[in-house]
């Protein structure tokens, strides 16, 4: 038992180290993304459909990384000129 303990301590110590700082980070949930990209539930929703935006559900609801949010915040500000130029809106 004390082996078998060791060994999953040794494959916890790896997999640490291999995916670096394990710190808590806060993920956002839908509307905090809407809010911060200042898109409506349908607009992120096809950004999720379309693979523009990376997320993660956990027990029926939708998270996001701040990282991916931030990695596109410049994709949605040109698709929101380009319809504003068209008399559209996103």
């Amino acid at each position: 038992m004390l082996s078998a303990f060791r060994t999953f301590a040794d494959r916890l110590d790896t997999l640490c180290r291999l995916y670096g700082d394990m710190e808590e980070k806060k993920w956002l949930d839908n509307q905090e993304v809407c809010l911060l990209l200042k898109v409506s539930p349908r607009t992120l929703q096809t950004l999720r459909d379309n693979g523009t935006l990376a997320y993660t559900q956990i027990c029926h609801k939708t998270y996001y990384k701040p990282g991916d949010v931030e990695s596109i915040v410049r994709i949605v500000e040109e698709r929101r000129k380009r319809a504003e130029s068209m008399g559209k809106s996103i």
